[in-house]
């Protein structure tokens, strides 16, 4: 092979499986090979491909980039290069191997060069040893996490503390999504790759990271063009998400309703929708969500040509479903009673406050959008004074415009509104901007005019310096939903805006 490789000034390179038999031949140039598609090749997590690739280096070079990429991205059993005397003798052959997962997030053992008469390598038992390591480091990662493993990548031009706030929400929610965060990643390059989003070499880098981990899922803080789910897909078999379809997959879990269910999966349909021209391997990557959940790539793969049949059904069937919001509406506004809407940023504690001011028990957790399905409960607020409250979907920053169009119906209910609670987290250090992105979507749905009565909850959780510090920055009703501690003050603050500060005693309340 070395005397052919001089004779032809080419790098030559043979791809072994495990029973020494060889399956591929491959002549590059005078600096590289290119090793042929493995994809038939590749098994499940914590497995290697089970070939080494032996090859040629002319100028007695070590192991390149290429060849280390090479061995991580392809899960090769070996690496091997073999340096080609002036004469055509073999001369030192340099390997390298890949690592299970370290604390030293080492990514392969490069093996101290030696002649091939001196290599005296067990192979297969030192690989089958090698590889039972790998997956069992895998396994026992995978089995701490609900949902798989993720690692969650921005690629920005952002300032660094707005970049580090998003991506500490996309963290939060990949946590409530149900997945395990592994690492994050940010990256600011001059210029954004229209193609990769990254450049191509660090979207190698990152790839050779999430198969090191273990990793099953890629989460990019950045919505992804058709083109760019398309190109990486191309480079990794792995699932990619961008927050978008993250958000989504959120909903899809926490959609209790079959009015819910109909609107998260109109809103993943028509995210959808403009991907469909990708190939079908990294639509069914895009689509399966975590854990499998949304239309689901089966089902999309029978209804690639009658998507927009499965819209308009959607759409249909919303409108039916809405018959019965509609009519409740009707009494809500034939009985005159004034509705007061709580809103908020998602987790501030709109459900908690609900509950306690109606003494009802809508699902109260500490993870973002646990509450998808608007409920409402009739308060009796003293001599002549009712009033309806209503616990609606939270907010967040850039949502979705999918989302928005699919709920669009129970937003426009805040429009009927007479007040809104707008729950703000006191222990949030993003509280500020995190009203501003709840102020905005108020505005674009037509919500802005409408009275609003600001609540600074869970006073509980700060001392009473911290407090001081965030009543001066938010003006509002400071209370602890949890604690039903400053309940009375809120209803004093109600009825103020409501009847002009009418007196009424809190007696048959709740709290």
């Amino acid at each position: 092979m070395t005397e052919i490789s001089l004779e032809i000034g080419r790098q030559i390179g043979i791809l072994v499986n495990r029973q020494g038999k060889i399956i591929h031949v491959m002549v590059g140039t005078h600096q590289e090979i290119v090793i042929p598609d493995l994809s038939k090749y590749r098994t499940g997590s914590g497995r290697l491909c089970g070939l080494r690739c032996i090859h040629t280096h002319l100028k007695g070079e070590p192991l390149s980039k290429d060849d280390l990429t090479d061995l991580a991205l392809l899960r090769l059993d070996l690496m091997a290069a073999i340096e080609v005397k002036n004469d055509g003798l073999p001369g030192p052959v340099f390997m390298a191997h890949l690592l299970p997962e370290n604390k030293e997030d080492k990514r392969w053992e490069i093996l101290k060069p030696s002649s091939p008469q001196e290599i005296a390598l067990p192979f297969l038992s030192f690989i089958t040893s090698l590889e039972d390591e790998i997956g069992k480091k895998i396994a026992s990662a995978h089995k701490a996490a609900r949902s798989g493993r993720c690692i969650l990548v921005s690629v920005t031009n952002q300032r660094k503390s707005e970049a580090e706030t998003s991506m500490m929400e996309l963290r939060e929610l990949a946590i409530s999504a149900g997945t395990e965060v592994v690492d994050e990643i940010i990256q600011y390059p001059k210029q954004i790759n229209p193609k990769y989003l990254m450049g191509k070499g660090k979207l190698k880098d990152l790839l050779i990271q999430v198969l090191q981990h273990g990793v099953d899922l890629i989460i990019f803080d950045q919505n992804l063009s058709p083109g760019q789910v398309k190109s990486i897909t191309e480079v990794t078999d792995l699932k990619v998400m961008d927050r978008t379809q993250l958000i989504l997959d959120i909903f899809a879990q926490r959609a209790h309703s079959r009015e819910g269910r109909v609107k998260v999966e109109l809103a993943q349909l028509l995210y959808i929708k403009p991907r469909l021209m990708a190939k079908d391997d990294a639509l069914s990557r895009l689509t399966g969500g975590i854990g499998g959940r949304g239309p689901g790539e089966t089902k999309l793969e029978v209804d690639r040509r009658r998507i927009n049949d499965r819209i308009t059904a959607l759409k249909k069937e919303l409108k039916e479903l809405s018959r019965g919001r509609s009519l409740r509406k009707y009494r809500r506004l034939k009985s005159g009673l004034p509705l007061v809407s709580i809103v908020g940023y998602t987790n501030a504690g709109k459900s908690t406050l609900f509950n306690a001011l109606t003494g009802s028990d809508v699902l109260e957790e500490d993870r973002l959008f646990a509450t998808l399905d608007t409920t409402s409960r009739r308060l009796w607020m003293g001599e002549g004074m009712e009033v309806i409250f209503s616990d609606t979907v939270g907010f967040i920053r850039d949502l979705p415009k999918d989302l928005v169009d699919a709920f669009k119906s129970t937003l426009d209910e805040l429009l009927d509104s007479s007040l809104l609670l707008h729950v703000v987290d006191i222990t949030d250090p993003n509280s500020t901007q995190r009203m501003e992105a709840v102020d905005n979507v108020l505005y674009e749905i037509g919500a802005g005019d409408i009275p609003r009565c600001v609540v600074v909850n869970k006073i509980d959780a700060v001392t009473s310096e911290e407090l001081a510090m965030g009543m001066a920055l938010i003006k509002g009703v400071p209370l602890s939903a949890k604690n039903k501690k400053g309940l009375s003050e809120l209803s004093d603050e109600i009825r103020s805006i409501l009847w002009g500060g009418k007196p009424a005693s809190a007696e048959g309340a709740p709290w």
